[in-house]
C-alpha cells in the first residue's frame, strides 16, 4: 500500500532508511523528556510559586498594617525572591497576557487556581526573565514579580535545539556517505547504459562498497563475455561467407564459357542469388563487428542522402524532418538500417514517406509506404535472421531474411528499437526509435 508513496531513486530511499529512525528515536526521545521530566519538573516548580504566591497574600490580608506588609515584602524578596507591590484601589486586568510558545501557561493558571481563592492574572510574554503576576484582594491588588526559571524548566528549549542539531549533523553525514555510495552505483548504470548503446566505456573503474565493486567486476567479466561471444559469431560467418566468393566466382566464370541455353541461364541466375546472399551475410557480419566510435549524426542530411539516392534509383520519396535532430550514432550502420526500410518498402510500393521528429527523450524515423503491408501477427517475426515470408508482400523475396534483422540489430546496438505497424497510406509503417 505504501510503494506508491515512496521515492523511487535508491538515493532517496537510503536518506529514509537512515534519516527516518533517526527522525523517529529523537521524536520518542523528546516526546519521553517533556511527557516525564519536563512536565513534571515545570508542574513542581509552578506549584512551589503558586504557594508562595497564596502565601504572601493571606499573610497580606491578615496583615493591614502598612509596617508589617513592608516587612512581608521584604522577606518575600530575600527569602523567596519574589518581588511584591502593593497597588491600591486598582483591579486586576480581566484577560491574562500569555506567550504564543509557552506550553505551560495551563499549568502555572491550574495551579494558581488550586493555590488561591482570590482572582488573579498573569503575565508571561512581557519579560523574557520574569513572570508576572496580579492577585486581587479588598483594596487593590498584589503585584509579583518572579524569576522564570523559578516558575517553568527553561533547559527544555536548550535541550530541544540540541536534538535538533544532533538530527540535522546526523543527517547531513548520512546524505554525505549515501551520495559517495550512490554515486558508484550511478556510474556502474551509467557504465552499463552507454555498452548498451555501443559505446564501450574503456574507462570504467568499479569503486564504492565491497558489494558494488563486486557487481562493477561482474558487469566488466560479462562486457568482455558479450564482445568475445559477438566477435566469434560474426568472425565466424563472415569467414564463411567470404571464403564462399571464390567457388561462387570459378562457377562464373566457367558458365560464361558456356553457350546460352536455358539450364545456363538458369544457372547463372541461380549464382547471381548466392552472390547476393553472400553479399547480405557480409553486410550483416560487418556491421555485427563494427567498433567504430559513434558520431554526431544531423539526421536532417543523412535522410537527404537516403531520398537522392532513392530518387536516382527510381524511388519516389517524401521527407519531412524537424530542424536540429542530431543524435550520436556510427553514421554508416545508421544509413544502412534506414535504407534497408526504405529499399524493403519500395519492393511493394510505388512511394515511400520519410519522418523524422523527436519524440520524448527519443528520435523517431518513421518509414510509411503505400504496399500491401503485412498481418499483424507477422510484426515481430520477420525481425528473426534468415525469415522469409510466404505472403503477397514477401518482405525477403530476393535476400536471405536479414534487412530487418539487421535494421532491428542496429537500432537496439545504439540502445532503441524498432517496431512495425499500419502505416495511414495503408501499407506498412517501420518505426526506428533511436535515443536523443
Amino acid at each position: 500500500m505504501l510503494e506508491p508513496h515512496l521515492p523511487r531513486s535508491l538515493y532517496a530511499r537510503a536518506l529514509l532508511i537512515v534519516i527516518l529512525p533517526i527522525f523517529i528515536m529523537q521524536s520518542v526521545i523528546t516526546y519521553v523528556f517533556f511527557d516525564r521530566h519536563w512536565d513534571l519538573v515545570s508542574a513542581n516548580l509552578t506549584a512551589n510559586v503558586a504557594g508562595q504566591i497564596a502565601l504572601i497574600t493571606r499573610l497580606y490580608e491578615e496583615s493591614p498594617e502598612s509596617l508589617r506588609r513592608t516587612e512581608i515584602e521584604e522577606m518575600a524578596l530575600s527569602e523567596l525572591d519574589l518581588s511584591v507591590r502593593y497597588d491600591v484601589q486598582k483591579t486586576i486586568p480581566i484577560k491574562d497576557k500569555l506567550s504564543f510558545f509557552n506550553v505551560y501557561n495551563s499549568t502555572f493558571d491550574r495551579k494558581l487556581d488550586e493555590s488561591l481563592s482570590n482572582p488573579y492574572w498573569f503575565n508571561t510574554s512581557s519579560w523574557p526573565a520574569y513572570i508576572e503576576v496580579r492577585v486581587q484582594i479588598d483594596d487593590g491588588h498584589l503585584v509579583f514579580l518572579a524569576y522564570r526559571d523559578r516558575v517553568f524548566a527553561t533547559t527544555g528549549p536548550i535541550f530541544v535545539s540540541w536534538l535538533i542539531g544532533a538530527t540535522l549533523l546526523l543527517g547531513w553525514i548520512a546524505v554525505i556517505f549515501l551520495r559517495n555510495q550512490v554515486r558508484s552505483i550511478l556510474r556502474l548504470a551509467a557504465a552499463a547504459e552507454s555498452f548498451g548503446r555501443g559505446h564501450d566505456m574503456p574507462d570504467f573503474r568499479p569503486s564504492g562498497a565491497t558489494e558494488v565493486r563486486e557487481a562493477g567486476h561482474a558487469f566488466i567479466a560479462m562486457r568482455e563475455r558479450i564482445k568475445r561471444y559477438l566477435h566469434q559469431r560474426t568472425s565466424m560467418l563472415a569467414a564463411v561467407s567470404h571464403d564462399l566468393r571464390t567457388p561462387l566466382t570459378r562457377i562464373k566464370l566457367a558458365l560464361a564459357m558456356q553457350q546460352d541455353d536455358p539450364e545456363i541461364i538458369a544457372l547463372r541466375a541461380d549464382v547471381l542469388e548466392m552472390e547476393r546472399m553472400v553479399t547480405e551475410y557480409l553486410d550483416f557480419a560487418r556491421d555485427q563487428s563494427s567498433d567504430e566510435d559513434p558520431d554526431m549524426v544531423e539526421i536532417d542530411d543523412l535522410l537527404r542522402e537516403i531520398v537522392i539516392e532513392t530518387k536516382r534509383a527510381g524511388g519516389e520519396t517524401t521527407l519531412t524532418c524537424e530542424e536540429n535532430l542530431i543524435i550520436a550514432a556510427r553514421r554508416p550502420t545508421l544509413k544502412r538500417a534506414v535504407n534497408n526500410l526504405v529499399a524493403n518498402g519500395l519492393k511493394y510500393a510505388d512511394h515511400i514517406w520519410i519522418t523524422a521528429r523527436r519524440r520524448d527523450a527519443n528520435i523517431e524515423i518513421i518509414v510509411d509506404d503505400n504496399g500491401p503491408g503485412i498481418s499483424p501477427d507477422q510484426y515481430e517475426e520477420v525481425f528473426k535472421p534468415f525469415t522469409r515470408l510466404d505472403a503477397a508482400r514477401n518482405l525477403n523475396e530476393t535476400g536471405v531474411g536479414l534487412g530487418l534483422a539487421l535494421v532491428r540489430d542496429v537500432a537496439r546496438s545504439h540502445g532503441g528499437d524498432v517496431t512495425l505497424a499500419r502505416a495511414p497510406q495503408g501499407g506498412l509503417r517501420a518505426v526506428l526509435v533511436i535515443p536523443d
